[in-house]
């Protein structure tokens, strides 16, 4: 059985909502009343899960593109570009966030109460953005490979789009923004996800040549706001509360439990 392209779609579609219903489980009423009070906790767990993700997921993923010898050259070559990629959307961050924005005012000022900088947290979902584009590239791509595997790798980016959600909605609310915002972003990166989708659809594996460039690029954006801007903050209050510390440990055993319980079921 072949996967039609209203298919894809529609499996393009969930995986947008688990995007955005990952971002709401934090606006339940009850959670809502204690978000300040929790967030600080919040924003450790998602810091972990960000490094897990870009350690574990997606700078692999960006190396296994570079190492394609008919679209790259020889694997034994390749790593270089990758990693200077890497360091680039790393410097390029650390250049934006306290060189330009600074000066032209590009973010909100920072008040007491936000945890961190508006800049900061829109910064994150930039890099992950290219994440989340590669997401629908996959499903896509899987598909055309054989529809069971399609399905698969499908129902495992879907699995993982609930605490994506979640960790970006933990950021946007530490700079102090609400649920508007939440559901502009999570929306934002949700419908990446499709447009993943459709364009692998269309173009096909001209996409994973120029992903090829971005992922790694991207990589380095969320490694900057994830390990410059997200764990110095979760430091400076852990000294008081360990659990806060604490937490960052916990994201990335989310991440692996996730991680793990996929690959077992793909593997059956």
């Amino acid at each position: 059985m072949n996967i039609t392209f209203l298919q894809l779609l529609v499996f393009g579609i969930f995986a947008a909502l688990a995007n955005v219903l990952g971002g709401l489980i934090l606006f339940p009423p009850g959670i809502q009343k204690n978000y300040k009070k929790l967030l600080k906790y919040i924003l450790a767990l998602g810091a972990g899960f960000m490094l897990a993700v870009i350690f574990i997921d997606v700078l692999p993923e960006a190396i296994a593109l570079w190492q394609t010898p008919e679209s790259f050259g020889k694997s034994s070559e390749t790593l270089y570009a990758p990693m200077v990629l890497l360091l680039a959307g790393y410097l390029i961050t650390q250049f934006f966030e306290h060189t330009i924005a600074p000066h032209f005012h590009l973010g909100e000022e920072m008040h007491s109460d936000h945890l961190i900088s508006t800049a900061s947290a829109y910064t994150a979902i930039g890099g992950l953005l290219i994440h989340t584009f590669f997401d629908g590239v996959s499903i896509a791509a899987a598909a055309q490979v054989d529809s069971r595997v399609g399905i698969l790798v499908f129902l495992a980016i879907f699995l993982h789009k609930f605490p994506e959600g979640f960790t970006i909605a933990s950021m946007i609310l530490a700079a102090g923004k609400g649920l508007r915002e939440v559901l502009l972003a999570t929306s934002l990166v949700g419908l990446t996800t499709i447009l993943g989708v459709l364009l692998y659809y269309f173009i096909g594996a001209k996409v994973g040549f120029t992903v090829a460039y971005a992922l790694p690029l991207a990589s380095g954006v969320t490694l900057y706001v994830a390990a410059s801007d997200l764990i110095p903050e979760v430091n400076h209050h852990g000294g008081k509360r360990p659990l806060v510390s604490l937490s960052v440990f916990a994201g990335v055993a989310l991440f692996f439990l996730i991680h793990f319980a996929l690959h077992t079921i793909l593997e059956k």
